[in-house]
């Protein structure tokens, strides 16, 4: 499985709900935003070395932390020196070494997206109930349609109980999985933990391993259907 975690706008949590997930279901994380990488990092080859020809996708797996993660440089040096375009074979030989991959998109709507999409099996939405949240989100949508990559889930991030659950249901056309505003997460991203490890019954944490079954059983339908 390759699932594909994207938002439109910047800020949304996306690559928070992309750990998390990751840990939910037992998959490796690819942190593909060349230019800002936001992910736990290590020591040693990274997406930068391997986009650049210089490291391999699968020695370059980080297995030292709660999740296993393909880490990206942080440097702009590095960004320049990648081919873009390697990411899906470096996506696909995790995956046939792993078995499971969540793909960590980078946010609004360069082409480095278009190409984690095009990879993966089926995508999460991370979006916010706000309106230019919500605005970038239907254009991320509509890039995960032209691409063929089935949704997954729409995540409605940092939400309360007045959040427009049924309008972003309507205009994402799909079912919202609703993870509210918690300090609980935000402490477990700061410590590069997931909440599950660092507050396993917080609410948050509930509503991660919901979207983790929610997931499994969409990309279930999707090859079934396939």
């Amino acid at each position: 499985m390759i699932l594909a975690v994207v938002g439109g706008k910047g800020g949304v949590g996306k690559s928070t709900v992309a750990y998390n997930l990751g840990s939910e279901l037992d998959a490796v994380v690819v942190d593909a935003d060349l230019a800002m990488a936001d992910l736990p990092t290590d020591r040693g080859p990274d997406l930068h070395d391997v986009l650049a020809g210089r490291a391999d996708a699968v020695e370059a797996v980080s297995e030292g932390g709660p999740v296993a993660v393909l880490p990206c440089g942080r440097s702009l040096t590095g960004a320049r020196a990648c081919d873009p375009t390697a990411l899906v074979a470096a996506v696909e030989a995790v995956r046939d070494e792993y078995g499971r991959v969540v793909v960590d998109c980078p946010a609004g709507m360069c082409g480095d997206v278009g190409l984690g999409l095009l990879v993966a099996e089926a995508c999460v939405l991370v979006t916010q109930p706000a309106p230019p949240a919500l605005g970038d989100a239907l254009r991320a949508r509509a890039l995960a349609r032209e691409l063929d990559a089935g949704l997954a889930a729409i995540v409605l991030n940092r939400a309360s109980e007045a959040s427009p659950t049924e309008l972003v249901a309507r205009e994402l056309g799909g079912a919202v999985a609703t993870v509210p505003e918690s300090a609980a997460l935000a402490d477990a991203q700061a410590a590069g933990v997931p909440v599950a490890v660092h507050r396993p019954d917080s609410p948050a944490a509930e509503a991660l391993a919901d979207l983790a079954d929610t997931v499994e059983r969409a990309c279930r339908t999707r090859k079934t259907v396939s």
